[in-house]
């Protein structure tokens, strides 16, 4: 098992919920990005998913469109998000880090040397958000062959014969968008998505966790219901555009992460 596997199937057996936060590489700052990351874990983060900026990032809303921008005007490329991640390993030997992001960057360099680039920084998977199914199997079999996950996403207007695809294909865990949209709208329906999320994990392979429109605690405690953990994202990056420093863009990664680490746990009385 790789370090996904390895932390999903604790986390069942503590009968504790997932909780994944996502920041864009280089935003707020080039020297943030490896503080915020320790930060994160330390404030109760189970998978790290870290943004590889992106000249056109057309699945996001604005928050993390402008991120990437600034991302890229401080020269955040790939090879810095895997300097960064190689960093990372340095005192962070467990907690998986997913890379999420876009297919041009990685077909630049080719599926087979991304992939052994991002294994030997430390990398656990990735997440391609405009990788087209045709695709899915010829990128599957390459970051297998050196060990990396491939993260599918799944989506209320996802159709049955695509999630049976993507069940078969399933590595990691299955991220499901809570609603159709980009990503910060303020458009989640707990109920409607607990619906789906309920009858995509009775049939799904790996673990399902829910992004998309998750925000606070509440939303947090409320999605991971039906889910195997939530995905938190354009609120973060919210809170640590603003950061002066590297030790303020940590207080506020940390500030940010514990009352939603504290609601998937029910110390809050939201989760039971």
């Amino acid at each position: 098992m790789n370090r996904i596997d390895t932390r999903f199937a604790r986390l069942k057996s503590a009968g504790r919920k997932a909780l994944v936060p996502f920041f864009t590489a280089g935003d707020p700052s080039l020297e943030a990005t490896v503080p915020v990351m320790h930060a994160l874990v330390d404030a109760g983060a189970d998978v790290l998913e870290l943004g590889v900026p992106f000249s056109d990032p057309m699945a996001d809303g604005p928050t993390i469109q402008r991120s990437s921008e600034r991302a890229l005007g401080k020269g955040a490329g790939l090879s810095y998000v895997f300097d960064c991640v190689r960093d990372f390993r340095g005192r962070d030997a467990e907690t998986p880090v997913v890379l999420m992001g876009y297919l041009n960057p990685v077909e630049i360099r080719g599926a087979e040397r991304f992939a052994r680039e991002a294994v030997a920084a430390g990398v656990d998977g990735v997440l391609l958000v405009d990788l087209p199914p045709e695709e899915l199997a010829e990128f599957r079999e390459a970051f297998a062959s050196h060990g990396l996950a491939l993260i599918l996403l799944a989506a209320p207007t996802t159709t049955d014969a695509r999630l049976g695809l993507l069940r078969e294909a399933a590595q990691g865990y299955l991220y499901y968008v809570s609603f159709a949209g980009v990503t910060g709208a303020d458009q989640l329906d707990t109920g409607a998505a607990g619906e789906r999320l309920r009858a995509l994990r009775s049939h799904s392979p790996v673990p399902v966790v829910a992004g998309f429109g998750i925000k606070d605690a509440a939303s947090a405690a409320a999605m991971a219901v039906e889910a195997d953990g939530v995905v938190v994202g354009s609120a973060l990056v919210a809170q640590l555009a603003p950061a002066g420093d590297v030790a303020d863009a940590e207080a506020r990664a940390r500030a940010f992460l514990a009352p939603l680490r504290a609601a998937l746990d029910g110390r809050d009385g939201a989760l039971r």
